[in-house]
């Protein structure tokens, strides 16, 4: 996965962090800035990890370790309004998996009605998020995961005062492998995953 340079004015995003004149960007940062509908549009779903038994795509509460995980398969996020609360993205692959494990694992949270958007934000509206994406190597610890291949990062939510239910797409892929500069299809293995994520206001 190459850098882009990409120019841009600067400007306050998320909870009030300034990006400089010209900023790295990696995916899935690139999706972020543009206006792709999934990573696919760039990169190949070519990757040995498309088995869901063996695939972890989690989110835990910060404190409990509990997944927000419902009956459906989607991801229940509530928080009270103003508040803020913490979320564990985890992503991976299971202990005693056969296959090689992906090197690094790559998400975003997108609300889909934003994709085509000018905005910086691609998150739901009316609500505030330090970390809704990220590009990150194999290899982090937690406990309930000892020995499986993962990735597990903090993000933080919290709803404004014109925040609104909503839902998002938690978009994944797991790599292995650079991609060819100028042709995303070509150099890298990786495997897509998708999941709805629903925000909650509690009043």
């Amino acid at each position: 996965m190459k850098a882009r340079i990409i120019p841009i004015i600067s400007i306050v995003v998320g909870l009030g962090i300034i990006l400089p004149q010209y900023v790295l960007s990696y995916p899935p940062a690139v999706g972020l800035l543009g206006k792709s509908k999934n990573c696919l549009v760039c990169h190949a779903n070519n990757g040995p990890w498309q088995d869901e038994a063996n695939t972890i795509i989690d989110i835990l509460d910060k404190e409990t370790k509990k997944s927000l995980m419902q009956a459906d398969g989607s991801f229940l996020i509530e928080v009270q309004r103003g508040e803020i609360r913490t979320v564990l993205t985890v992503i991976g692959r299971k202990k005693g998996d056969k296959v090689e494990a992906p090197y690094r694992n790559a998400w975003l949270y997108v609300d889909p009605q934003r994709i085509k958007s000018n905005s910086m934000s691609k998150f739901a509206p009316g609500w505030n998020v330090n970390l809704p994406l990220s590009c990150r190597v194999v290899g982090d610890k937690l406990e309930g995961f000892e020995g499986a291949k993962i990735t597990a990062l903090p993000m933080s939510v919290r709803p404004g005062d014109d925040a609104q239910d909503a839902e998002l797409k938690l978009q994944v892929m797991l790599t292995k492998g650079e991609s060819v500069k100028g042709k995303g299809k070509e150099g890298m293995k990786g495997n897509y995953f998708e999941r709805v994520v629903r925000l909650k206001v509690l009043e």
